[in-house]
């Protein structure tokens, strides 16, 4: 979820940018605003959608967070059940103390010491394994997004459509929120894939 907030976050941060360049790189002759018209007689019209609401009602979106919460969860078993042996196996050599040979206290050390690395290893294997997934599986909503707006607007009305975030976004116009059309299409693309 994090990763994904990143992302986002990265896209719209690059956007307005663009944004800002383009707005602010013009020659202005005159301190009065006036809308900027390309030399096809065309406005630029931008319209925007609520991610957060992507994230709560895009069928896809909810079933591929639900099965990385389940792989998180089945990674964190396994590690657990990984450091419950350890510490078994240390309290067992613990238990036999004194009654261990100096040959078998640096045997007892050295398998210690290779279950703690064979731990740390799985344990950042696991973790590298699952940001992989996770990464890919949020490519893949953005590739679903990005390809329904480009049918959305295939009539071409908007020349950009933004997702909004909070803290790079401070006025919208709600008559430009297309959240509703969005959610609905991008959820009528995913049913007939479900089936």
């Amino acid at each position: 979820m994090k990763n994904t907030n990143t992302i986002i976050n990265i896209v719209l941060a690059i956007a307005v940018a663009v944004l800002f360049f383009l707005h602010f790189s013009s020659n202005k002759k005159s301190n009065t605003p006036t809308a900027a018209k390309p030399a096809n007689g065309k406005t630029c019209m931008i319209a925007y959608f609520e991610m957060d609401s992507i994230q709560n009602h895009f069928e896809y979106y909810k079933e591929i967070i639900e099965d990385l919460s389940k792989k998180e969860q089945q990674a964190k078993n396994i590690l657990a059940a990984k450091k419950n042996e350890n510490i078994s196996k240390l309290k067992e050599y613990q238990s036999k103390g004194n009654a261990m040979t100096q040959e078998q206290m640096a045997a007892a050390s050295q398998d210690m010491q290779r279950r703690e690395s064979d731990y740390q290893y799985q344990e950042q294997s696991e973790g590298s394994k699952l940001s992989s997934e996770t990464r890919d599986k949020l490519l893949d909503v953005k590739k679903k997004i990005e390809d329904y707006l480009k049918e959305y607007n295939k009539d071409k009305v908007y020349s950009f459509i933004l997702s909004n975030s909070s803290d790079l976004i401070y006025y919208k116009d709600s008559a430009f929120n297309i959240t509703n059309d969005i959610v609905k299409g991008l959820n009528e693309m995913y049913k007939p894939k479900k089936k």
